[in-house]
């Protein structure tokens, strides 16, 4: 084949990808998740779900497949055609700390996905009963060195945000904890109040009703920044904690690797679109959610990061899962 020829099939072909991208899509899009039907991440998709349907006046399906470390959902997704009509919604730590948690997985985060856009992230914040004697994080790091491996922390399991945010607090702090973990996370929260454990992260939309019912209190916000919905709550540096401490959870789209990049970015702009409506940014702050709008190459840079942070963390701390 002589170079004209060459030449000549490739445009056709990038044409034929525009112009694919410029009609997609033509028949329902479906999304899937890790998260049970009622989780945060579900009521988001759901929401956000509405509205990509009337943008392309076609159906979007949500179907749950809990479970398996997120691994169900996710194989699902990878053996999915790389067309844009099947997509993946997971949270950070399946994407960023799976990987250096388990020797083996059955998927690659990185080889098997393609990203499209972020949804939202949350910082966590550092909860106690309202009964505690602890005023400040300064308060909690001073009884932890004062008592080695008394101050206790919970978690809904190993490899968690909430069980990282804890170990976390041990490295910055140069201090030893004892972690009890819970099968669900609610649960963690009761602990604290009654009593039976001392702290832990927590997001807004997790530990709310506790916090209003009078049986929690925050410390301080896990992120550099106080939040618009408390801006009462001081930052971890406010409140005499380690001013490098950062913590926070986010939960965004993929698509099967090898998708063409003119449908990638008409999906990110499409979502990205809707969580700019302020209707919808509004309804995620209202549970301390914060709609985060980003191009596929920065959702990319902030994945890597966390990455890096939690594989440096993973490994001094000799968590495993396998």
């Amino acid at each position: 084949m002589n170079k004209a020829l060459i030449l000549s099939a490739a445009l056709i072909a990038a044409v034929a990808t525009g112009v694919h991208g410029q009609t997609f899509p033509d028949r329902p899009v479906k999304f899937i998740l890790p998260f049970p039907t009622g989780t945060g991440p579900d009521t988001v998709m759901r929401l956000v779900g509405e509205r990509l349907t009337r943008i392309w006046g076609q159906q979007v399906v949500v179907e749950n497949k809990p479970g398996g470390n997120g691994w169900i959902a996710m194989d699902a997704a990878k053996r999915a055609p790389a067309d844009g009509y099947t997509l993946l919604q997971v949270d950070a730590s399946q994407m960023s700390a799976h990987p250096h948690l388990f020797k083996k997985m059955p998927i690659d985060p990185v080889k098997d996905f393609d990203p499209v856009a972020p949804m939202y992230r949350t910082h966590y914040y550092v909860t106690v009963a309202a009964d505690s004697k602890w005023k400040t994080v300064g308060d909690l790091i001073a009884e932890a060195k004062a008592k080695p491996g008394a101050v206790t922390y919970g978690s809904s399991g190993m490899g968690g945000n909430i069980h990282l945010g804890g170990a976390m607090m041990e490295k910055a702090t140069g201090t030893k904890m004892h972690h009890v973990p819970y099968k669900e996370t609610t649960q963690i929260y009761m602990a604290i109040a009654s009593g039976d454990i001392q702290w832990a992260v927590g997001t807004a939309s997790t530990t709310q009703p506790l916090l209003k019912a009078g049986k929690l209190k925050y410390l301080a916000v896990t992120g550099p920044q106080r939040t618009s919905i408390l801006p009462e709550i001081p930052t971890m540096a406010e409140s005499q904690g380690p001013a490098n401490y950062e913590l926070q959870t986010w939960v965004g789209l993929y698509v099967p690797r090898g998708t063409p990049k003119a449908i990638v970015d008409r999906l990110n702009a499409d979502v990205t679109r809707v969580i700019r409506e302020p209707e919808i940014r509004a309804r995620l702050a209202a549970v301390g959610f914060e709609g985060l709008a980003q191009t596929p190459e920065e959702f990319q840079k902030m994945m890597s990061a966390d990455s890096m942070k939690f594989g440096t963390l993973i490994k001094e701390m000799n968590i495993t899962l396998d």
